[in-house]
């Protein structure tokens, strides 16, 4: 799976059998904030989020960025492979769950 950053949309992209998968992020110096994981019902139960996930953080990695896990994929996805615990922002770290 090829995963493109569309920063003018703000979003990493895939394409699977012409069908888009998206991540969408925000920007902060030095942080992005990944805020929503959107996968066609046409590709779901083939781990194409988790696939897609795991090569966005990479990329985050790569370029010496943190990250902020507001889409609760993504969250429920670092909390399930600690080894991406370390480019979570301090920030980030330190919020608790609501109590709604």
């Amino acid at each position: 799976m090829r995963v493109i950053d569309n920063k003018e949309e703000n979003r990493f992209e895939a394409e699977v059998d012409g069908y888009k998968a998206i991540i969408e992020y925000s920007v902060q110096p030095g942080i992005l904030s990944l805020n929503h994981t959107e996968v066609p019902e046409e590709l779901s139960g083939r781990g194409i989020a988790s696939e897609m996930t795991e090569k966005v953080l990479l990329q985050i990695e790569l370029r010496g960025l943190k990250v902020i896990p507001v889409c609760p994929f993504t969250k429920n996805y670092i909390e399930k492979h600690p080894e991406w615990k370390s480019i979570v922002a301090n920030e980030a770290k330190k919020k608790k769950p609501s109590q709604d």
